[in-house]
Protein backbone atom coordinates (compact mmCIF):
# COMPACT_ATOMS: atom_id res chain seq x y z
CA UNK A 1 0.00 0.00 0.00
CA UNK A 2 1.24 3.54 -1.09
CA UNK A 3 2.12 6.16 1.82
CA UNK A 4 -0.93 7.80 2.94
CA UNK A 5 -0.27 12.07 1.17
CA UNK A 6 -0.69 14.59 4.15
CA UNK A 7 -4.40 16.08 4.26
CA UNK A 8 -4.08 19.83 2.37
CA UNK A 9 -6.01 22.89 3.42
CA UNK A 10 -7.41 24.07 0.51
CA UNK A 11 -8.36 27.56 1.98
CA UNK A 12 -4.60 27.91 2.99
CA UNK A 13 -3.57 29.66 -0.74
CA UNK A 14 -3.72 29.20 -4.53
CA UNK A 15 -1.13 26.45 -4.32
CA UNK A 16 -2.80 24.14 -1.79
CA UNK A 17 -6.31 24.84 -3.62
CA UNK A 18 -4.93 23.53 -6.97
CA UNK A 19 -3.42 20.61 -5.22
CA UNK A 20 -6.27 20.11 -3.74
CA UNK A 21 -8.51 19.57 -6.97
CA UNK A 22 -6.03 17.48 -8.66
CA UNK A 23 -6.08 14.97 -5.13
CA UNK A 24 -9.90 15.41 -5.92
CA UNK A 25 -9.88 14.30 -9.82
CA UNK A 26 -7.42 11.18 -8.72
CA UNK A 27 -10.08 10.17 -5.91
CA UNK A 28 -12.77 10.45 -8.52
CA UNK A 29 -10.44 8.77 -11.47
CA UNK A 30 -10.53 5.33 -8.23
CA UNK A 31 -7.24 6.83 -6.15
CA UNK A 32 -5.01 4.87 -9.46
CA UNK A 33 -1.41 4.65 -7.71
CA UNK A 34 0.97 6.88 -8.60
CA UNK A 35 2.99 4.17 -10.42
CA UNK A 36 0.05 3.67 -12.72
CA UNK A 37 0.29 7.55 -13.21
CA UNK A 38 3.54 8.12 -14.14
CA UNK A 39 3.38 5.16 -16.95
CA UNK A 40 -0.41 7.27 -18.56
CA UNK A 41 1.34 10.55 -17.94
CA UNK A 42 5.42 10.19 -18.88
CA UNK A 43 6.60 11.72 -15.23
CA UNK A 44 8.25 9.81 -12.93
CA UNK A 45 5.63 8.84 -10.11
CA UNK A 46 7.72 10.95 -7.42
CA UNK A 47 6.75 14.00 -9.78
CA UNK A 48 3.22 13.69 -10.26
CA UNK A 49 3.07 12.89 -6.19
CA UNK A 50 4.91 16.64 -5.70
CA UNK A 51 2.51 17.65 -8.21
CA UNK A 52 -0.47 17.45 -5.43
CA UNK A 53 1.59 18.06 -2.39
CA UNK A 54 0.70 21.74 -2.20
CA UNK A 55 4.43 22.79 -1.32
CA UNK A 56 5.12 24.42 -4.79
CA UNK A 57 2.83 25.08 -8.01
CA UNK A 58 3.90 22.24 -10.31
CA UNK A 59 4.70 23.37 -13.99
CA UNK A 60 1.64 23.79 -16.82
CA UNK A 61 2.99 20.39 -18.41
CA UNK A 62 3.39 18.66 -15.27
CA UNK A 63 -0.31 19.96 -14.07
CA UNK A 64 -1.64 19.06 -17.31
CA UNK A 65 -0.20 15.39 -17.57
CA UNK A 66 -1.71 14.66 -14.00
CA UNK A 67 -5.13 15.79 -14.96
CA UNK A 68 -5.09 13.94 -18.53
CA UNK A 69 -4.62 10.86 -16.82
CA UNK A 70 -6.62 11.18 -14.03
CA UNK A 71 -9.72 11.57 -17.09
CA UNK A 72 -9.48 15.83 -16.91
CA UNK A 73 -10.46 17.80 -19.96
CA UNK A 74 -6.98 19.35 -20.78
CA UNK A 75 -8.29 22.92 -21.34
CA UNK A 76 -10.06 23.32 -18.05
CA UNK A 77 -7.24 22.26 -15.85
CA UNK A 78 -5.09 24.48 -18.03
CA UNK A 79 -7.57 27.48 -16.94
CA UNK A 80 -7.26 26.40 -13.67
CA UNK A 81 -3.38 26.40 -13.40
CA UNK A 82 -3.42 29.81 -15.02
CA UNK A 83 -5.80 31.24 -12.80
CA UNK A 84 -3.65 29.28 -9.86
CA UNK A 85 -0.93 31.01 -10.91
CA UNK A 86 -1.71 34.28 -10.82
CA UNK A 87 -3.02 34.11 -7.79
CA UNK A 88 0.26 32.63 -6.30
CA UNK A 89 1.93 35.65 -7.55
CA UNK A 90 -0.61 38.42 -5.63
CA UNK A 91 -0.13 36.33 -2.56
CA UNK A 92 1.90 38.08 0.33
CA UNK A 93 5.30 37.07 0.29
CA UNK A 94 7.96 36.16 2.97
CA UNK A 95 10.79 39.11 3.48
CA UNK A 96 12.81 36.99 5.74
CA UNK A 97 14.61 35.12 2.68
CA UNK A 98 15.07 37.99 0.90
CA UNK A 99 19.24 37.44 1.44
CA UNK A 100 19.06 34.32 -0.70
CA UNK A 101 17.81 36.17 -3.93
CA UNK A 102 20.17 36.68 -7.05
CA UNK A 103 18.45 40.25 -7.35
CA UNK A 104 19.10 43.11 -5.12
CA UNK A 105 15.88 45.18 -5.56
CA UNK A 106 16.14 48.91 -4.66
CA UNK A 107 19.82 48.21 -2.78
CA UNK A 108 23.07 48.21 -4.67
CA UNK A 109 24.94 45.71 -5.23
CA UNK A 110 28.04 45.88 -3.26
CA UNK A 111 31.11 44.07 -3.40
CA UNK A 112 30.51 41.30 -2.17
CA UNK A 113 27.67 40.62 -5.34
CA UNK A 114 30.77 40.42 -7.83
CA UNK A 115 29.20 37.16 -9.21
CA UNK A 116 25.74 38.39 -9.67
CA UNK A 117 26.83 41.89 -11.41
CA UNK A 118 26.15 41.61 -15.34
CA UNK A 119 25.72 43.60 -18.20
CA UNK A 120 28.60 46.44 -17.42
CA UNK A 121 31.46 44.80 -18.25
CA UNK A 122 32.47 47.05 -21.27
CA UNK A 123 31.69 49.96 -19.08
CA UNK A 124 33.95 48.78 -16.20
CA UNK A 125 36.74 47.80 -18.78
CA UNK A 126 36.64 51.90 -19.65
CA UNK A 127 36.51 53.21 -16.40
CA UNK A 128 39.51 51.05 -15.07
CA UNK A 129 41.57 52.32 -17.91
CA UNK A 130 40.47 56.28 -17.07
CA UNK A 131 41.59 55.79 -13.33
CA UNK A 132 44.70 54.12 -15.08
CA UNK A 133 45.36 57.47 -16.83
CA UNK A 134 44.18 60.04 -15.02
CA UNK A 135 44.69 61.38 -11.36
CA UNK A 136 41.01 62.67 -11.28
CA UNK A 137 38.02 61.22 -13.22
CA UNK A 138 34.14 61.73 -13.20
CA UNK A 139 31.68 59.10 -13.51
CA UNK A 140 28.57 60.62 -14.89
CA UNK A 141 24.95 59.25 -15.06
CA UNK A 142 21.26 59.15 -14.43
CA UNK A 143 19.56 58.29 -11.11
CA UNK A 144 19.05 54.97 -11.69
CA UNK A 145 21.46 54.25 -13.81
CA UNK A 146 23.82 52.16 -11.38
CA UNK A 147 26.69 54.32 -10.55
CA UNK A 148 26.61 52.68 -7.06
CA UNK A 149 26.48 49.36 -8.26
CA UNK A 150 29.55 49.77 -11.01
CA UNK A 151 31.95 51.45 -8.47
CA UNK A 152 31.47 48.52 -6.10
CA UNK A 153 30.73 45.32 -7.61
CA UNK A 154 32.24 45.95 -10.76
CA UNK A 155 35.31 48.39 -10.46
CA UNK A 156 36.40 47.60 -7.30
CA UNK A 157 36.77 44.03 -7.92
CA UNK A 158 38.35 44.47 -10.98
CA UNK A 159 41.02 46.53 -9.50
CA UNK A 160 41.59 44.08 -6.57
CA UNK A 161 41.80 41.25 -9.30
CA UNK A 162 45.02 39.23 -9.11
CA UNK A 163 45.10 39.14 -12.70
CA UNK A 164 44.59 42.68 -13.15
CA UNK A 165 46.88 44.22 -15.92
CA UNK A 166 47.25 47.78 -15.32
CA UNK A 167 48.55 49.86 -12.12
CA UNK A 168 46.48 48.68 -8.80
CA UNK A 169 46.27 51.22 -6.06
CA UNK A 170 47.70 49.77 -2.81
CA UNK A 171 44.30 51.30 -0.99
CA UNK A 172 40.42 52.29 -2.23
CA UNK A 173 38.46 54.26 -0.04
CA UNK A 174 35.10 54.64 -0.34
CA UNK A 175 32.69 57.18 0.81
CA UNK A 176 29.52 59.93 -0.03
CA UNK A 177 30.25 63.17 1.49
CA UNK A 178 26.77 63.20 3.28
CA UNK A 179 25.29 66.32 5.38
CA UNK A 180 28.71 67.08 6.89
CA UNK A 181 30.51 66.50 3.83
CA UNK A 182 34.07 68.69 5.12
CA UNK A 183 34.46 65.51 7.82
CA UNK A 184 33.59 63.06 5.71
CA UNK A 185 36.51 63.61 2.58
CA UNK A 186 38.53 65.42 4.60
CA UNK A 187 40.09 62.93 6.88
CA UNK A 188 40.47 60.56 3.39
CA UNK A 189 42.88 63.07 1.54
CA UNK A 190 45.77 61.88 3.18
CA UNK A 191 47.31 58.87 0.76
CA UNK A 192 47.72 55.59 3.00
CA UNK A 193 51.08 54.91 4.64
CA UNK A 194 51.88 52.24 2.30
CA UNK A 195 53.70 51.25 -0.61
CA UNK A 196 51.60 52.45 -3.86
CA UNK A 197 49.06 54.90 -4.42
CA UNK A 198 45.23 55.50 -3.06
CA UNK A 199 42.36 55.73 -4.48
CA UNK A 200 39.57 57.90 -3.21
CA UNK A 201 36.16 57.25 -4.54
CA UNK A 202 33.43 59.56 -3.58
CA UNK A 203 29.66 58.57 -4.49
CA UNK A 204 27.10 60.46 -5.22
CA UNK A 205 29.31 63.24 -5.28
CA UNK A 206 25.92 65.49 -5.50
CA UNK A 207 25.05 65.60 -2.15
CA UNK A 208 27.94 68.47 -2.25
CA UNK A 209 25.76 70.59 -3.74
CA UNK A 210 22.52 69.38 -2.05
CA UNK A 211 23.07 69.17 1.31
CA UNK A 212 25.66 71.98 1.35
CA UNK A 213 24.03 75.50 0.91
CA UNK A 214 27.53 77.06 1.72
CA UNK A 215 29.29 77.84 -1.60
CA UNK A 216 32.24 79.03 0.33
CA UNK A 217 32.85 75.76 2.04
CA UNK A 218 31.71 73.89 -1.50
CA UNK A 219 34.74 75.75 -2.92
CA UNK A 220 36.98 75.09 0.44
CA UNK A 221 36.38 71.53 0.05
CA UNK A 222 37.07 71.10 -3.58
CA UNK A 223 40.04 72.95 -3.30
CA UNK A 224 41.34 70.59 -0.50
CA UNK A 225 40.60 67.68 -2.91
CA UNK A 226 41.96 69.11 -6.00
CA UNK A 227 45.29 69.62 -4.26
CA UNK A 228 45.52 66.38 -2.29
CA UNK A 229 45.35 64.87 -5.86
CA UNK A 230 47.82 66.48 -6.82
CA UNK A 231 50.27 64.58 -4.50
CA UNK A 232 52.09 61.40 -6.27
CA UNK A 233 49.97 58.60 -4.47
CA UNK A 234 46.35 59.95 -4.21
CA UNK A 235 44.10 59.60 -7.36
CA UNK A 236 40.55 60.55 -7.34
CA UNK A 237 37.41 58.97 -8.66
CA UNK A 238 33.65 61.13 -8.29
CA UNK A 239 30.60 59.60 -9.12
CA UNK A 240 27.73 62.23 -9.77
CA UNK A 241 24.82 62.37 -10.92
CA UNK A 242 23.95 63.58 -14.74
CA UNK A 243 21.29 66.47 -13.71
CA UNK A 244 23.85 67.95 -11.40
CA UNK A 245 26.69 67.59 -13.46
CA UNK A 246 26.26 71.06 -14.21
CA UNK A 247 27.14 72.62 -10.99
CA UNK A 248 31.21 70.90 -11.27
CA UNK A 249 31.14 74.22 -13.47
CA UNK A 250 30.97 76.69 -11.10
CA UNK A 251 34.79 75.74 -9.82
CA UNK A 252 37.21 76.80 -12.56
CA UNK A 253 39.53 73.56 -10.84
CA UNK A 254 37.12 71.23 -11.15
CA UNK A 255 35.49 71.98 -14.31
CA UNK A 256 38.94 71.59 -15.71
CA UNK A 257 39.86 68.29 -14.23
CA UNK A 258 36.58 66.99 -15.15
CA UNK A 259 36.87 67.92 -18.52
CA UNK A 260 40.25 66.04 -19.41
CA UNK A 261 38.77 62.77 -17.62
CA UNK A 262 34.58 61.60 -17.39
CA UNK A 263 32.73 58.60 -18.30
CA UNK A 264 29.09 59.34 -19.24
CA UNK A 265 26.83 56.31 -18.29
CA UNK A 266 24.33 55.25 -21.48
CA UNK A 267 21.18 53.10 -21.55
CA UNK A 268 22.00 49.75 -21.58
CA UNK A 269 21.57 47.73 -25.31
CA UNK A 270 18.91 45.00 -25.18
CA UNK A 271 22.15 42.61 -25.24
CA UNK A 272 23.44 43.94 -21.93
CA UNK A 273 19.73 44.31 -20.29
CA UNK A 274 19.21 40.30 -20.82
CA UNK A 275 22.84 39.41 -18.98
CA UNK A 276 21.30 41.41 -16.32
CA UNK A 277 17.93 39.59 -15.95
CA UNK A 278 19.19 35.82 -16.79
CA UNK A 279 22.59 34.95 -15.89
CA UNK A 280 22.17 36.01 -11.67
CA UNK A 281 19.18 34.13 -12.06
CA UNK A 282 21.25 30.83 -13.81
CA UNK A 283 23.55 31.21 -11.20
CA UNK A 284 21.34 30.72 -8.79
CA UNK A 285 19.87 27.86 -10.69
CA UNK A 286 16.91 29.20 -11.84
CA UNK A 287 15.20 29.91 -15.03
CA UNK A 288 13.80 32.94 -16.44
CA UNK A 289 10.92 32.57 -19.10
CA UNK A 290 11.99 33.42 -22.30
CA UNK A 291 8.62 35.93 -22.24
CA UNK A 292 9.26 37.85 -19.09
CA UNK A 293 12.81 38.86 -20.53
CA UNK A 294 11.49 40.26 -23.46
CA UNK A 295 8.95 42.44 -21.63
CA UNK A 296 11.24 43.62 -18.95
CA UNK A 297 13.71 44.33 -21.77
CA UNK A 298 10.38 46.60 -23.90
CA UNK A 299 10.18 48.19 -20.65
CA UNK A 300 13.33 49.42 -19.22
CA UNK A 301 15.61 49.25 -22.86
CA UNK A 302 14.24 53.68 -23.58
CA UNK A 303 15.07 54.42 -19.83
CA UNK A 304 18.34 54.63 -18.47
CA UNK A 305 17.57 55.50 -15.26
CA UNK A 306 14.85 52.16 -14.75
CA UNK A 307 17.75 49.58 -13.46
CA UNK A 308 16.71 50.12 -9.76
CA UNK A 309 13.50 49.28 -11.11
CA UNK A 310 14.22 46.57 -12.76
CA UNK A 311 15.87 44.80 -10.40
CA UNK A 312 13.47 45.55 -7.75
CA UNK A 313 10.68 44.02 -9.83
CA UNK A 314 12.40 40.91 -10.52
CA UNK A 315 12.79 40.33 -6.61
CA UNK A 316 9.41 40.08 -6.46
CA UNK A 317 9.32 38.06 -9.23
CA UNK A 318 11.71 35.66 -7.80
CA UNK A 319 9.79 36.20 -4.38
CA UNK A 320 6.69 34.08 -6.34
CA UNK A 321 8.25 32.03 -8.03
CA UNK A 322 7.17 29.27 -9.46
CA UNK A 323 9.34 26.07 -8.59
CA UNK A 324 12.51 27.35 -10.33
CA UNK A 325 11.14 29.24 -12.44
CA UNK A 326 10.58 32.89 -12.82
CA UNK A 327 7.00 33.79 -14.58
CA UNK A 328 5.30 36.60 -16.97
CA UNK A 329 2.24 35.78 -14.52
CA UNK A 330 4.57 37.06 -11.58
CA UNK A 331 5.67 39.75 -12.97
CA UNK A 332 2.15 41.20 -14.13
CA UNK A 333 1.07 40.54 -10.68
CA UNK A 334 3.07 43.07 -9.36
CA UNK A 335 2.11 45.72 -12.19
CA UNK A 336 5.63 45.36 -14.12
CA UNK A 337 8.71 47.47 -13.70
CA UNK A 338 7.06 50.87 -12.32
CA UNK A 339 4.17 49.24 -10.46
CA UNK A 340 6.86 46.75 -8.64
CA UNK A 341 8.08 49.26 -6.07
CA UNK A 342 4.54 50.82 -5.99
CA UNK A 343 3.33 47.43 -5.23
CA UNK A 344 6.27 46.87 -2.29
CA UNK A 345 5.51 50.42 -0.20
CA UNK A 346 1.63 50.25 -0.88
CA UNK A 347 1.73 46.32 1.24
CA UNK A 348 4.20 47.97 3.79
CA UNK A 349 2.09 51.03 4.32
CA UNK A 350 -1.42 49.20 4.60
CA UNK A 351 -0.07 47.05 7.39
CA UNK A 352 0.44 50.36 9.52
CA UNK A 353 -2.21 51.90 11.40
CA UNK A 354 -3.12 55.21 11.66
CA UNK A 355 -0.49 56.73 13.86
CA UNK A 356 1.89 54.35 12.55
CA UNK A 357 1.16 55.42 9.04
CA UNK A 358 1.52 59.29 9.94
CA UNK A 359 5.06 57.98 11.44
CA UNK A 360 6.16 56.80 8.13
CA UNK A 361 5.42 59.42 6.26
CA UNK A 362 7.07 61.92 7.93
CA UNK A 363 10.20 60.06 8.18
CA UNK A 364 10.29 58.78 4.55
CA UNK A 365 9.65 63.04 3.87
CA UNK A 366 12.63 63.59 6.06
CA UNK A 367 14.50 61.63 3.88
CA UNK A 368 14.07 63.33 0.83
CA UNK A 369 15.83 66.71 0.03
CA UNK A 370 13.33 69.40 -2.27
CA UNK A 371 14.47 70.82 -4.95
CA UNK A 372 12.84 74.42 -6.75
CA UNK A 373 13.17 72.67 -10.53
CA UNK A 374 11.66 69.43 -8.94
CA UNK A 375 15.02 67.78 -9.29
CA UNK A 376 14.64 66.06 -5.61
CA UNK A 377 17.16 63.72 -4.20
CA UNK A 378 17.71 61.45 -1.09
CA UNK A 379 18.97 63.21 2.39
CA UNK A 380 21.17 60.75 4.23
CA UNK A 381 20.11 61.13 8.03
CA UNK A 382 21.21 60.17 11.10
CA UNK A 383 18.94 57.63 12.39
CA UNK A 384 18.67 59.49 15.98
CA UNK A 385 16.74 61.93 13.61
CA UNK A 386 14.03 60.03 12.77
CA UNK A 387 13.48 58.14 16.07
CA UNK A 388 12.96 59.15 19.41
CA UNK A 389 10.71 56.26 21.03
CA UNK A 390 10.14 52.39 20.23
CA UNK A 391 7.04 53.08 18.11
CA UNK A 392 9.26 54.95 16.11
CA UNK A 393 11.70 52.30 16.04
CA UNK A 394 9.31 49.45 14.94
CA UNK A 395 8.09 51.47 12.24
CA UNK A 396 11.44 51.94 11.13
CA UNK A 397 12.49 48.58 11.14
CA UNK A 398 9.42 48.23 9.04
CA UNK A 399 10.48 50.32 6.08
CA UNK A 400 14.12 48.59 6.38
CA UNK A 401 12.60 44.80 6.15
CA UNK A 402 11.00 46.04 3.44
CA UNK A 403 13.88 47.31 1.65
CA UNK A 404 12.53 50.63 1.18
CA UNK A 405 15.26 52.15 3.45
CA UNK A 406 18.99 51.21 3.68
CA UNK A 407 21.30 51.56 6.55
CA UNK A 408 24.89 52.27 7.04
CA UNK A 409 26.22 52.30 10.22
CA UNK A 410 24.26 54.76 12.33
CA UNK A 411 22.96 56.58 8.96
CA UNK A 412 19.44 55.82 7.14
CA UNK A 413 18.46 57.19 3.90
CA UNK A 414 16.12 55.95 0.97
CA UNK A 415 17.10 52.48 -0.78
CA UNK A 416 16.70 54.94 -4.00
CA UNK A 417 15.88 57.70 -5.77
CA UNK A 418 13.34 56.17 -7.69
CA UNK A 419 11.32 55.86 -4.88
CA UNK A 420 10.50 59.29 -4.71
CA UNK A 421 9.10 59.02 -8.05
CA UNK A 422 7.92 55.88 -8.55
CA UNK A 423 5.64 55.17 -5.44
CA UNK A 424 2.56 57.75 -6.33
CA UNK A 425 2.20 58.25 -2.46
CA UNK A 426 5.13 59.68 -1.62
CA UNK A 427 5.83 61.99 -5.31
CA UNK A 428 2.15 63.31 -4.18
CA UNK A 429 3.10 63.87 -0.40
CA UNK A 430 6.37 65.54 -1.97
CA UNK A 431 4.78 67.83 -4.64
CA UNK A 432 2.25 69.02 -2.32
CA UNK A 433 4.64 69.89 0.50
CA UNK A 434 7.80 71.14 -1.51
CA UNK A 435 7.68 75.06 0.23
CA UNK A 436 6.97 73.50 3.50
CA UNK A 437 9.90 70.81 2.89
CA UNK A 438 12.13 73.49 1.86
CA UNK A 439 11.82 75.39 5.21
CA UNK A 440 11.86 72.15 7.37
CA UNK A 441 15.25 71.00 5.88
CA UNK A 442 16.37 74.92 6.55
CA UNK A 443 15.37 74.67 10.48
CA UNK A 444 16.29 71.33 10.55
CA UNK A 445 19.97 72.62 9.71
CA UNK A 446 19.38 75.67 11.60
CA UNK A 447 18.85 73.72 14.66
CA UNK A 448 21.82 71.60 13.91
CA UNK A 449 23.76 74.95 14.09
CA UNK A 450 22.42 76.20 16.99
CA UNK A 451 23.30 73.10 18.74
CA UNK A 452 26.47 73.01 17.62
CA UNK A 453 27.38 76.10 18.75
CA UNK A 454 25.98 75.04 22.39
CA UNK A 455 22.78 76.92 22.09
CA UNK A 456 23.88 80.13 21.36
CA UNK A 457 21.14 82.93 21.46
CA UNK A 458 22.44 84.27 18.21
CA UNK A 459 22.06 81.13 16.49
CA UNK A 460 17.94 81.60 16.95
CA UNK A 461 15.72 82.29 13.88
CA UNK A 462 14.67 86.00 14.01
CA UNK A 463 12.73 88.78 11.35
CA UNK A 464 11.75 86.95 8.57
CA UNK A 465 12.61 83.41 9.13
CA UNK A 466 10.93 83.32 12.45
CA UNK A 467 7.49 84.85 10.81
CA UNK A 468 7.44 81.88 8.51
CA UNK A 469 8.90 79.08 10.89
CA UNK A 470 5.55 80.08 13.14
CA UNK A 471 3.46 80.01 10.03
CA UNK A 472 4.50 76.94 8.67
CA UNK A 473 5.23 74.51 11.90
CA UNK A 474 3.26 75.99 15.38
CA UNK A 475 0.26 74.81 15.65
CA UNK A 476 -3.35 76.85 16.85
CA UNK A 477 -1.64 76.96 20.32
CA UNK A 478 1.73 77.93 19.77
CA UNK A 479 3.54 74.19 19.95
CA UNK A 480 5.32 72.53 17.62
CA UNK A 481 4.28 70.75 15.00
CA UNK A 482 4.41 66.76 15.62
CA UNK A 483 6.85 65.89 12.78
CA UNK A 484 9.70 67.59 14.64
CA UNK A 485 12.14 66.02 16.59
CA UNK A 486 13.43 67.26 19.72
CA UNK A 487 16.06 69.34 19.17
CA UNK A 488 13.23 70.92 16.03
CA UNK A 489 10.95 71.68 19.15
CA UNK A 490 13.36 73.22 21.41
CA UNK A 491 15.05 75.37 18.75
CA UNK A 492 11.80 76.48 17.63
CA UNK A 493 10.29 77.36 20.75
CA UNK A 494 13.49 79.01 22.23
CA UNK A 495 13.33 81.53 19.14
CA UNK A 496 9.72 81.93 20.05
CA UNK A 497 10.53 82.58 23.50
CA UNK A 498 13.47 85.10 22.80
CA UNK A 499 11.42 86.91 20.03
CA UNK A 500 8.56 87.45 22.53
CA UNK A 501 10.73 88.52 25.40
CA UNK A 502 12.53 90.99 23.33
CA UNK A 503 8.84 92.37 22.29
CA UNK A 504 8.39 92.99 25.85
CA UNK A 505 11.15 94.37 26.30
CA UNK A 506 10.76 96.83 23.57
CA UNK A 507 7.00 97.31 24.59
CA UNK A 508 8.28 97.95 28.19
CA UNK A 509 10.56 100.29 27.11
CA UNK A 510 8.45 102.22 24.52
CA UNK A 511 5.55 102.78 27.50
CA UNK A 512 8.85 103.97 29.59
CA UNK A 513 9.78 106.58 26.97
CA UNK A 514 5.77 107.36 26.78
CA UNK A 515 5.81 108.07 30.22
CA UNK A 516 8.70 110.33 30.11
CA UNK A 517 6.97 112.11 27.30
CA UNK A 518 4.28 112.85 29.27
CA UNK A 519 6.23 113.93 31.84
CA UNK A 520 8.23 116.44 30.15
CA UNK A 521 5.16 117.57 28.56
CA UNK A 522 2.95 118.34 31.96
CA UNK A 523 6.59 119.34 33.64
CA UNK A 524 7.09 121.67 30.54
CA UNK A 525 3.54 122.59 30.59
CA UNK A 526 3.80 123.75 33.92
CA UNK A 527 6.65 125.75 33.83
CA UNK A 528 5.55 127.78 30.90
CA UNK A 529 2.12 127.90 33.39
CA UNK A 530 4.08 129.46 35.86
CA UNK A 531 6.40 131.38 33.63
CA UNK A 532 3.49 132.89 31.94
CA UNK A 533 1.38 133.83 35.26
CA UNK A 534 4.78 135.28 36.36
CA UNK A 535 5.51 137.35 33.59
CA UNK A 536 1.65 138.61 33.30
CA UNK A 537 1.45 139.69 37.21
CA UNK A 538 4.88 141.66 36.38
CA UNK A 539 3.31 143.74 33.74
CA UNK A 540 0.15 144.56 35.68
CA UNK A 541 0.69 144.77 38.99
Amino acid sequence: MGRREKELDPSAGPVQAFAHELRQLRSAAGNPPYRELSRRAGFSAPTLSEAAAGRRLPSLRVALAYAVACGGEAAAWERRWHSAQGDAARQPVDEADTAASPYRGLRRYEMSDQALFFGRDSLVEELYALTAAHRFVALVGASGSGKSSILRAGLIPALRDPEATGPVPATIRICTPGSNAGSTITPLLAPANTNGGTLLIIDQFEELFTLQDDRSLQNQLIDRLLTACTTNRLRVLIAVRADFFGHCANHPGLARVVNQAHLLISAMTPQQLRAAVTKPAAAAGLVVERALTDRIITDVATEPGALPLMSHALLEVWRRRSGKTLTLAAYDAISGVHGAIAHTAEAVFSNLCESEAEMARTMLLRLISPSRDGADTRRPVARSELVADERQTAVLEQLIAARLLAVDADTVELAHEALITAWPRLRQWVTSERDRLHEHRRLTEAARTWEDLDRDAGALYRGVLLTVAREHFLTADGQPVSEFNKLEQEFLLASVFAYETEEKEATRTARRVQLLSVLLIVLTTSALAVWVTWFLSREHP
